[in-house]
């Protein structure tokens, strides 16, 4: 049993599906680049489908998994960095601020990915470099966040000594404790 009592439900199914989708969705996407063709199109389609859905999701769905829960003020944001650094951030039991804005900075990011290679698709800017170059760079940026986001994870699960990606398969993480958000 985890430290503090049982485990309490934090991710709901949907959260989860609709990270790990999206994961595998911008892994196929990034081994198809190159002769994918139609086939990285869709994937493609299928991120901005899943995106969609979060920002949905974001907005009605469970206590965890609504943005109001875990987009903290820039300040708030700035703060809990400082505390970072000197290692004294409090745990959450949600997302904690630089969290919550790593969630939006993903997002985005799939979006303006997803958008620059529909806009590569149409009449107008088929075969257009510039197009292809901003597609090229936002990919980039975005596996620069995901690696970004890996890295924030393997830190929050060791210093609050608690398995991140496993509460993200089974949706549990153990109960916050006094002074926990």
């Amino acid at each position: 049993m985890p430290v503090g009592g049982p485990a309490v439900r934090v991710w709901d199914p949907l959260v989860r599906l609709g990270h790990w989708a999206l994961v595998a969705s911008v892994a196929a996407a990034w081994f198809t680049r190159h002769g994918g063709g139609v086939w990285h199109e869709w994937i493609g389609y299928a991120a901005l489908a899943i995106v969609a859905f979060r920002i949905l999701w974001g907005g009605m769905g469970s206590h965890y998994a609504r943005f109001a829960q875990f987009i903290r003020a820039p300040s708030a944001t700035i703060t809990y960095a400082r505390a970072v650094l000197t290692r004294t951030e409090p745990r959450y039991l949600g997302h904690n601020p630089l969290g919550g804005w790593m969630i939006l900075a993903l997002l985005a990011a799939v979006i303006a990915v997803g958008l620059s290679g529909w806009l590569y698709t149409t009449d107008t800017y088929w075969g257009v470099e510039w197009v292809e170059r901003l597609h090229d760079t936002l990919a980039d940026i975005l596996l620069i966040l995901v690696a970004v986001h890996v890295g924030g994870v393997i830190f929050a699960s060791r210093r609050h000594r608690e398995n991140l990606v496993a509460a993200m398969i089974h949706g549990r993480k153990r109960p916050a404790e006094p002074g926990e958000s």
